[in-house]
């Protein structure tokens, strides 16, 4: 999986029009089917009602078997992977939903809530429980609405984190981040961080002490969430302060799409328009990562057809993980052992979201055209859920 010659970056563009989405479907009714690539392994299972435009976010409710997705249709879905069936649907009112995150405020039937991260800059919060809409803030808040919605001003929250029970992160289009407390009943951010440029990705370390924003540029930026010193503490003492400790450019020689922190977050795993995928450490953030370096290595491709990487999940188990592309194929890695573990599934189109569930014997697949090859006819959006096997996650041996 060593690097190997760059090739030209695939461009991106989202310019959706009803009558290419509807002729999508109709193509897609007949081969909205996913595919798996070894024999004996389990076939991905369709769930219904899937939304009706491009799906830009997956994430298991905890702890349940729960997927929830948000779309570009501007709802939010909740589908019981069990049952195989739609649970919720909630309209967010914020127009196309860019990001989504899952946590924070419990519900008394404890599956927590949803957030939702709109176009318009706005980061909502859905509860389950009592299907109540509720604004925790917003980007941007100076911006006339009608000038965000119509893309004038870009204050799109892309990323969205939880951390914890009471706090959110969130970073957009507008090269903010912030970080909200539910707890407090203003919609402003308890800390801010200015960003290098426009945010593509973002994660929160598993122990919610640090994240990770990918912006445009190039850049990889690390922000510190950690409690200040008490003598340094001037604010709330349950407040986590934000801090820019880290901004360097990516490994990766083009646009960034996907990043992910390794579950002992002693790296990242970031993934590129140009089917790389990139593993880098964070010595210089004060966290060891022994002997081992970074790399990058070649992924989803076809002869010459180089594919954008839009999803990377981490198996917590192993540590291992898995990346989607726009090839449409979901191929899980050992990181560590820089080894190729199992080809698990082929979609109809692109590959948008991944997401394990919190045991890890799931994974959710967004099949959802990402534009890679601009505006054309293609198959509707579909959200699968398959069983993961032990052998296409555990660790290779080294030889």
């Amino acid at each position: 999986m060593g690097a190997g010659t760059t090739r030209p970056a695939v461009s991106r563009t989202r310019q959706s029009t009803t009558s290419k989405r509807e002729s999508g479907r109709r193509e897609g009714e007949s081969r909205a089917t996913a595919t798996h690539d070894d024999y004996g392994s389990p076939s991905p299972v369709s769930l219904p009602s899937p939304p009706n435009d491009g799906i830009t976010s997956l994430r298991y409710l905890p702890p349940s078997c729960s997927p929830g997705g948000a779309s570009w249709d501007g709802a939010l879905r909740i589908h019981d992977a069990t049952a195989k069936s739609l649970a919720a649907t909630q309209a967010m009112d914020s127009g196309p939903l860019l990001s989504m995150a899952v946590g924070g405020a419990s519900s008394s039937l404890g599956r927590g809530a949803v957030f939702a991260g709109g176009n318009e800059g706005s980061v909502k919060m859905f509860d389950v429980a009592t299907s109540a809409v509720s604004t925790v803030g917003r980007h941007s808040p100076d911006a006339e609405t009608s000038d965000l919605i119509a893309g004038k001003k870009k204050a799109g929250v892309s990323c969205l984190s939880s951390i914890g029970e009471h706090l959110v992160a969130s970073a957009g289009w507008d090269a903010k981040f912030h970080v909200w407390d539910l707890r407090r009943s203003s919609a402003e951010a308890v800390a801010t961080v200015e960003l290098p440029g426009k945010a593509f990705d973002m994660d929160v370390s598993s122990d919610g002490k640090r994240a990770v924003v990918a912006t445009s540029g190039r850049r990889n930026c690390f922000v510190d969430l950690r409690k200040p010193e008490p003598e340094d503490e001037e604010n709330d003492d349950d407040e986590k302060m934000a801090t820019l400790a880290l901004d360097r450019e990516s490994s990766l020689k083009y646009q960034t799409r996907c990043v992910r922190f390794f579950p002992d977050g002693q790296g990242i795993a970031a993934g590129s328009i140009e089917g790389r995928v990139a593993v880098e450490y964070l010595d210089d953030l004060g966290t060891s990562s022994g002997s081992k370096k970074k790399y990058a290595f070649k992924c989803h491709r076809a002869g010459e057809h180089v594919y954008p990487v839009n999803a990377i999940a981490f198996y917590s188990v192993h540590g291992t993980f898995a990346t989607g592309g726009a090839d449409g194929t979901v191929v899980t890695w050992d990181g560590g052992n820089k080894k190729k573990l199992s080809g698990i599934a082929k979609c109809p189109t692109s590959v948008a979201c991944l997401a394990f569930n919190h045991d890890g014997t799931q994974i959710a697949i967004a099949s959802s055209y990402t534009y890679e090859e601009g505006e054309r006819d293609h198959p509707r959006e579909e959200i699968y859920v398959r069983d993961v096997l032990e052998g296409e996650v555990r660790p290779k041996s080294k030889k």
